[in-house]
């Protein structure tokens, strides 16, 4: 270094600087890795070291939650960053998680919280607009695109993202429910030009940079279908079509020579493959693509809409009916939703907090032991008067009182019940159950055995909790999230509450709070007024 010129000394640092806007981490310290270091850990000084730690146990229990399709838990953790230095990048982490669980409006939420920290934050631009896209919000989607290729007019995965939300207006045109698939097929024939229309940012893109297969491959398959649907094409219009899935295959190729396990590229193929190959090809081609998908229901979903679309035009319906075929296979596998099966989804979500039964030497009554059978009583009287039943789902925490009658109502209706207990369980019982007496634990217990019950134990699912946490509050966001998730509209809260402040955070008034800032559904059962 010493021995270099100012000017190449100058060049390396400032594209050093540079290549740090599209890194996750310092660019040196990938440098570091590459190069092999024999102690490159070493070189986290101090407090670094913890910090690091942190971060990659924080991102491997994202990747968990997003593999389990537990969204709920995503959300807890995306509150709960490891350091404020990375919040940017926390924030589109958990979005790309979201996202991929078909939680659009949460990973929204995600990905404006990451635009308030950085507004020029090219990558949370793109995904916003891309999520606006899957919301509906057509309009404000292509507006935001639009501003995007404006800043950015070399940028392919942006015109990309235009072409996307173009050619879903142009889907959302002709794909109406009660038409038979000959009824839409001619109503797509006649939006010809919104199909061209769609078609012009795919192809700018790819052209832009030919590496980005994803504009290039919509590119071609809009003019296959464009093709069909017209029933000829010009001759110009063959050779623009024949040049662009020549480069298509190219990119594919360079990718895969790179990564012989990128799904998008292997699926990209088979797309190739399947509007023109044959059936066994075609077949192969996507069996590939699903055996490297790491169970990323997102991307398979995203894959198989591509698919349906294709279907509904009856566009080589042969050989798109197999690859069909192929997803709903792996997706009910992994327990996503298809259109032949879908797996269990809860009617109504049933939320629930309340008091504890009075420890002994509480000084101010609160829910008095005697209470019980007119807490019990309330309790199931308001679950029948909102139809509980076996269609819906129950969350709930484990302490006696609220929490042990709501589950036991719940139960005795049919209900699945998901428990959630802030501390290790032996802990949990010490503290929220057996002080009012072993009968409260033998009920616990009854609760837990029930095969319509599902226990989930906080630090086991979540991780340890955060420096200056609250288990007990964080274990509420955690129901609320996780209730949530379900769609707000379908979530009902009961408490059983006397309307004011708890003994301290993650009370009753806590919960209260929190889901009334999120769903209006909230039915009180006031103490006040039952005794």
């Amino acid at each position: 270094m010493l021995d270099a010129d100012h000017k190449a000394l100058a060049t390396f640092a400032k594209e050093t600087i540079d290549s740090w806007h599209e890194c996750k981490v310092s660019p040196v310290y990938h440098l570091l890795r590459f190069l092999q270091e024999p102690d490159w850990k070493s070189l986290r000084v101090e407090e670094a070291q913890e910090f690091w730690h942190a971060y990659e146990a924080w991102e491997d229990r994202i990747e968990v939650a997003r593999k389990t399709n537990r969204p709920g838990d995503i959300l807890v953790l995306a509150g709960e960053v490891p350091t404020r230095l990375l919040r940017l990048e926390t924030h589109r982490r958990a979005g790309k998680a979201l996202l991929s669980l078909g939680q659009f409006a949460f990973a929204l939420e995600q990905y404006e919280k990451a635009l308030a920290l950085d507004p020029d934050d090219l990558e949370s631009r793109q995904k916003t607009g891309l999520l606006l896209g899957r919301l509906k919000r057509i309009d404000e989607a292509k507006e935001w695109l639009k501003t995007i290729v404006q800043d950015h007019p070399q940028d392919a995965e942006s015109w990309g993202l235009l072409g996307r939300v173009i050619k879903e207006e142009w889907t959302d045109s002709w794909h109406q429910e009660g038409l038979t698939p000959d009824q839409m097929r001619q109503e797509a024939a006649h939006e010809e030009a919104r199909l061209r229309e769609a078609i012009e940012p795919y192809a700018t893109g790819f052209r832009r940079d030919p590496r980005h297969y994803y504009s290039g491959i919509n590119a071609v398959a809009l003019m296959h279908v464009l093709r069909y649907l017209s029933g000829g094409e010009s001759p110009e219009e063959t050779a623009d079509r024949q040049e662009m899935e020549g480069g298509v295959r190219w990119a594919i190729t360079s990718a895969l020579a790179k990564n012989p396990r990128d799904y998008w590229a292997r699926v990209t193929l088979a797309d190739l493959e399947l509007l023109t190959g044959d059936k066994p090809v075609i077949e192969r081609a996507y069996r590939a693509a699903v055996a490297v998908a790491e169970k990323d229901r997102f991307a398979l979903d995203s894959s198989r809409r591509q698919l349906q679309f294709l279907k509904d035009l009856l566009f080589r319906p042969t050989e798109v009916d197999a690859v069909l075929k192929i997803f709903d296979r792996e997706l009910d596998r992994l327990g996503a939703p298809t259109i032949q099966k879908k797996p269990w989804t809860p009617r109504l979500v049933f939320l629930f907090s309340g008091h504890m039964i009075d420890a002994p030497d509480r000084k101010e009554p609160r829910f008095p032991a005697d209470k019980e059978p007119i807490a019990a009583r309330a309790i199931a009287d308001h679950l029948e008067r909102l139809g509980a039943g076996p269609e819906d789902l129950a969350l709930c925490g484990g302490a006696c009182g609220g929490d042990l009658l709501f589950a036991e109502a719940c139960l005795a209706r049919g209900l699945r019940v998901a428990m959630y207990i802030p501390l290790e369980e032996p802990e949990f019982l010490h503290a929220s159950v057996t002080f009012a007496g072993d009968g409260w634990r033998d009920r616990y217990y009854r609760v837990k055995a029930n095969p319509l019950t599902t226990l989930l134990v906080m630090p086991d699912e979540l991780g340890p909790l955060p420096k200056g946490g609250n288990p007990f509050a964080r274990n509420n966001v955690w129901q609320l999230y996780t209730a949530l998730t379900h769609g707000p509209e379908k979530v009902r809260f009961l408490c059983l509450w006397n309307r004011q402040g708890g003994d301290g955070p993650g009370g009753t008034k806590h919960m209260h709070d929190s889901v009334l800032k999120r769903s209006g559904q909230v039915y009180v059962l006031d103490t006040t007024t039952l005794w």
